[in-house]
Formats: C-alpha cells, sequence, structure tokens
C-alpha cells in the first residue's frame, strides 16, 4: 500500500470508528495531538472526541465516501474528505450531512496518524 492509499484508510478508519463506536480503531488513526474542530469552532482532544462517539453525545450511523483528495510533503500529509453521513449529535435529531473533513497527517514509523480534523459542510 502506497502513502495515498494509507492515508486514505485512515480516513475509512476513523470514520469506522466513529460508526461502530470503536475506541481501538479511532486510537490507532488519531495522533495523541488530535484536535478536532466542529463546525461551530469547538474544538475538542482526541479523548474528548473518543468519549463523545463512546456515550451518544455524537453518533454517527453510515458514511458513504464521495471524494478523497491528498497532498503529501514528506512526513505530513494534508486531506479533504467528503462523505454523506448519516449523524445525530449534540442532541439534535438523525440527518444526512454532507460533511467535508480537512485533515492533517504526520507519518510516525511509517504509519500515517491523523493530528487535527476541520470538519464542515459541503
Amino acid at each position: 500500500m502506497n502513502d495515498k492509499e494509507k492515508i486514505e484508510n485512515c480516513y475509512r478508519q476513523m470514520y469506522h470508528g466513529m460508526t461502530t463506536k470503536d475506541r481501538t480503531a479511532l486510537l490507532d488513526v488519531l495522533d495523541e495531538s488530535f484536535v478536532l474542530v466542529h463546525m461551530t469552532g469547538m474544538r475538542q482532544s482526541r479523548e474528548e472526541f473518543i468519549r463523545a462517539v463512546e456515550n451518544g453525545t455524537l453518533n454517527y450511523y453510515s458514511a458513504k465516501h464521495q471524494q478523497m483528495e491528498v497532498g503529501i510533503q514528506g512526513e505530513h500529509a494534508d486531506m479533504i474528505g467528503r462523505s454523506l453521513v448519516s449523524a445525530a449529535v449534540f442532541g439534535g435529531g438523525r440527518h444526512t450531512w454532507r460533511l467535508q473533513q480537512k485533515l492533517q497527517l504526520i507519518k510516525k514509523a511509517d504509519e500515517w496518524k491523523i493530528t487535527e480534523s476541520r470538519a464542515s459542510t459541503y
């Protein structure tokens, strides 16, 4: 698997962890320094984000990936992923969102880890 494929796999694994509430899957792809920046500007650390997924504050039901654009600069990469995501978050109703994640990644010991994700719609 080349670096581009590994990065795309990180994106897919992040969504797998989100939809199945799989802490281990999320820990595998999210760096210790990970920060999620929500559409509202709210920031969550890796642990805060994973806890919110586990406790149902953030409920993700499915994700259909539509587009992935990857840029690699040595040991750093950025990716824009666009997916149709069925979710109910922060006590709201379940909706399908056109969710875009702008990811920053770092390569550590030949593995890519997500350091930041900025969520928006597209």
